[in-house]
């Protein structure tokens, strides 16, 4: 397959996917994948000579527990299909794949943003707690001091059960 088909196949596609897209040059498409724990995955399909290539940002670098953090993305990549974690030069996390041109067809094009978007939303709680805990007990903190929600931080509130058992007395 020609670059210019696999060009068209994406196309046709996204087209008919209902998701949101863009194409800021003629062989690249960003595309808004829906969450529900990460509210949305932007995801990049670059066509090149030989390969269609998938990067779809998934979290920030860590505030802590890297180890923690690339052990469970080295221990993931081992069941995942047609993309894999990887991190860039800043730590932000990532999911990167690439498929050979001969492989582009509407129905793989489906499988592979079907696999982002079960990493990327299924892996982003997991990821923050493992990265960001001290940094959300702090925001559950200062919430409850000013009588704020804490709606959107329930997925995590085992963190601050976990630190009021660690200091029944508050201190």
């Amino acid at each position: 397959m020609t670059r210019t088909e696999a060009t068209g196949v994406v196309r046709r596609y996204l087209e008919s996917s209902g998701l949101p897209w863009e194409s800021p040059q003629n062989d690249t498409f960003v595309v808004t994948l829906p969450g529900e724990r990460k509210l949305m995955t932007t995801t990049a399909l670059s066509i090149g000579d030989h390969a269609l290539t998938i990067n779809a940002f998934v979290a920030r670098n860590p505030d802590e527990n890297h180890e923690g953090v690339y052990r469970w993305l080295l221990e993931r990549n081992r069941r995942t299909y047609g993309v894999a974690f990887a991190i860039d030069h800043l730590g932000d996390i990532y999911l990167v794949g690439r498929v050979p041109l001969s492989a582009v067809t509407e129905e793989e094009l489906d499988r592979l943003m079907g696999a982002v978007l079960e990493y990327s939303d299924g892996s982003f709680n997991i990821l923050l707690e493992l990265g960001f805990a001290e940094s959300i007990r702090k925001e559950w903190q200062w919430r409850v001091e000013r009588g704020l929600p804490t709606d959107n931080l329930q997925a995590f509130a085992h963190l601050t059960q976990q630190e009021a058992a660690r200091h029944p007395d508050g201190g």
